[in-house]
């Protein structure tokens, strides 16, 4: 249990004013030179002097210790020990660096078979006799694609395109065949990445194997579980993974271009997909890079993306998860590409699917971005849940110049959008060589303002032991629009203003109500299933109960999603499309969405159709001195078991006027806002 000061019947003034070690911030503490017991220690003195309440245990750049060894485990060990004599809480992190999965490099050492797999899509077939290469580094920290020629061959394909770029026809080939007329010949390759030095001379992981994945527990998770496995689920609440992610997702730039083109693949991907689908995806695999004639979506996409994003999520997370579990611990951190259904869709298919293996979800908030989607995301699936806690890794890349009034400004929005476990990136053990290159500022005693730190501490660590208790009041939900986004994953040329007008409609659909004062939830359709057993009015999502729900423009809904819509309506919800009749069901063309949207309430993406369609479910209004809504601020609103409220109002963007006036309906807080907890 995170917050066990919670169970009280109220929030107590003693801990409002002094809260306790959970509330408080706990970095990423870079391990980033020659570990030494005496510097270690006195560090944590100066953490818990500035008001944090832990600290992430995290390996950087610069570590002159090896990883994973008994003197690196005896460091760990000590540092827990005195986190529990100071009362505060030590938090593991899963790798050397970053992204999460190879144990600095072990998992993959001498083993191709648990390296990252790539699907290569080429005209240029492998030279025969093959070319010995060596030395062929993959920058960019496992998040970029380079041709290694060391696969092997999958299929070979005789293309055929319309004049405007569409697929005219695709023959998977059956030995030597001569090209077809007016073809041009594609070979599928299935590659593994080379080593690299980021990796210590290894490669990254196939986070879809979970032979691979599982080598990474004996090797990461094991090993502080025998190091330190009495301080579990005590001093030791959590395991940070961190940006795990499967190979980048690529479009061709142009439809008649002969590039090289990668995909996400493992040894394992096209008999799971046999068995899954019915089909060969070697069959229809250039339906993933060409469009199709006369408008129509390909199936092959989403079946493609579906199952990459659920052997990502079952394999890498929930196995870790699982492990997590079993171990008394949590599983922490963030994935990669959180931010944009583009993000996503490239490095883990789909976000939301990844949280519910994790104790705590987290998100990753780099350069003061105000990725609001990002947060909701999470936020949502911690409320389906029940969660105890949402983590962020905020403040990184913010540099020297950032300030107070930035710290508070952005960990306020995240607040407000149910951040509680804030862990500040980064504070450096040392400055020394090129650990003062590594992301600053160093939110530690390198930073002359780290005395004054407290303050911003005490804020948020206040501000947590109200915004922790309780249940949010929402009852408005928004329908994820990720599974029509994998559907135009295509040439950039014919596709990249499609994804782009989803991403915008995505952001600006969570900013109009955010900021119109209305609060909401997503609904992942993946997850639908097993948190909402049945439809009906108000429709009930695992803790959360929504009466409007909110299906943005999208081209395909699944069939699990529309019986449930269907009954909720029939019971009285209020469902309100904001664009076209969606004419594919599973992906597939169909008209079984008719009759639910004609029933259904229709307006577009105007902020004034948005908020008209969701007016019922207002809580609060918050206007300007002279009548106009006020549209930089966020809130959350919390109702505790006994009747009491907490409403939290910050600016959600740079403020422009201080002057507003918090006015909630009559009905909705008769005893006034400050006898409801208004901080």
């Amino acid at each position: 249990m995170l917050y066990p000061n919670n169970q009280t019947a109220s929030l107590q003034k003693e801990l409002f004013q002094t809260p306790t070690s959970e509330y408080r911030g706990t970095p990423f503490w870079a391990w980033n030179g020659k570990l030494d017991p005496e510097k270690l220690i006195s560090q944590i003195h100066i953490f818990k002097e500035m008001g944090l309440g832990g600290f992430h245990m995290h390996v950087r750049t610069g570590m002159d210790s090896p990883y994973l060894n008994e003197e690196f485990m005896s460091y760990i060990r000590l540092c827990i020990e005195k986190a529990r004599e100071e009362q505060m809480l030590a938090w593991l992190y899963d790798e050397d660096r970053w992204p999460s999965g190879t144990a600095g490099g072990r998992v993959t050492a001498g083993k191709p078979e648990n390296a990252r797999k790539s699907l290569l899509f080429t005209t240029e077939p492998y030279p025969q006799p093959p070319i010995f290469r060596s030395g062929q580094p993959e920058p960019g920290r496992g998040q970029e694609n380079i041709r290694q020629e060391n696969g092997i061959l999958l299929a070979v394909y005789d293309i055929v395109l319309n004049e405007d770029g569409t697929l005219k026809q695709a023959d998977r080939i059956k030995g030597e065949t001569p090209l077809s007329e007016g073809a041009i010949r594609w070979y599928a390759y299935m590659e593994h990445t080379s080593e690299d030095p980021w990796f210590n001379n290894s490669s990254y992981s196939d986070t879809l194997n979970p032979d691979a994945v599982s080598e990474f527990i004996n090797l990461t998770h094991e090993a502080y579980y025998r190091n330190a496995g009495e301080f579990f689920g005590n001093t030791v609440p959590a395991i940070f993974t961190d940006e795990p992610q499967f190979t980048p997702k690529q479009p061709l730039g142009f439809s008649l271009e002969k590039k090289d083109v990668f995909f996400p693949w493992t040894a394992e991907f096209a008999r799971l997909y046999q068995q899954s689908y019915g089909e060969d995806i070697l069959d229809s695999l250039p339906e993933l890079l060409w469009e199709l004639p006369g408008g129509q979506l390909s199936h092959v996409r989403w079946r493609f993306q579906n199952l990459l994003t659920d052997l990502f999520v079952e394999n890498y997370c929930m196995q870790i998860g699982g492990w997590c579990r079993n171990h008394g611990i949590s599983l922490t951190g963030h994935v990669m590409g959180e931010g944009s259904l583009y993000d996503q869709t490239q490095a883990v298919g789909d976000a939301m699917r990844c949280y519910r293996a994790f104790g705590i979800p987290g998100i990753d908030m780099l350069c003061d971005f105000h990725e609001y989607t990002t947060v909701k995301q999470a936020q949502s699936i911690v409320r389906q849940t029940g969660g105890e806690g949402l983590l962020s890794e905020l403040y990184g890349v913010t540099g020297w110049d950032y300030d107070f009034r930035g710290y508070k400004l952005q960990g306020d929005w995240q607040a407000a959008l149910g951040v509680t476990v804030r862990v500040p990136h980064l504070a450096w053990m040392t400055m020394k060589g090129e650990a003062k290159r590594d992301y600053p500022a160093s939110i530690g005693y390198q930073s002359p303002w780290w005395k004054e730190y407290r303050m911003v501490e005490d804020h948020f660590a206040r501000l947590n032991t109200a915004l922790t208790r309780g249940k949010a009041v929402v009852r408005v939900a928004v329908i994820h629009p990720i599974e029509s986004y994998w559907l135009y994953w295509g040439p950039n040329d014919k596709t990249a203003l499609k994804r782009a007008e989803l991403d915008r409609q995505f952001s600006h659909l969570a900013e109009t109500l955010l900021f119109g004062c209305i609060d909401f939830d997503y609904l992942c359709e993946a997850e639908l299933p097993a948190l909402c057993k049945k439809g009906g009015y108000p429709l009930q999502v695992g803790h959360m109960a929504y009466h409007t729900i909110l299906v943005p423009p999208v081209c395909t809904l699944r069939s699990t999603t529309l019986v449930l819509l269907q009954e909720f309506v029939n019971e009285g919800g209020r469902l309100v499309f904001l664009g076209d009749c969606p004419a594919y069901v599973n992906a597939m063309p169909s008209q079984a969405v008719n009759e639910l949207y004609s029933s259904a309430i229709h307006t577009g993406l105007l902020d004034s159709s948005i908020l008209s369609a969701v007016e019922n479910e207002r809580f609060i209004d918050i206007r300007r001195e002279d009548g106009v809504m006020e549209n930089n601020l966020l809130h959350q609103l919390r109702r505790e078991k006994n009747g009491d409220l907490w409403l939290f109002i910050c600016n959600g963007r740079n403020p422009e006027s201080p002057d507003v006036d918090p006015s909630p309906p009559s009905a909705f807080c008769p005893e006034g806002l400050l006898s409801c907890g208004l901080i």
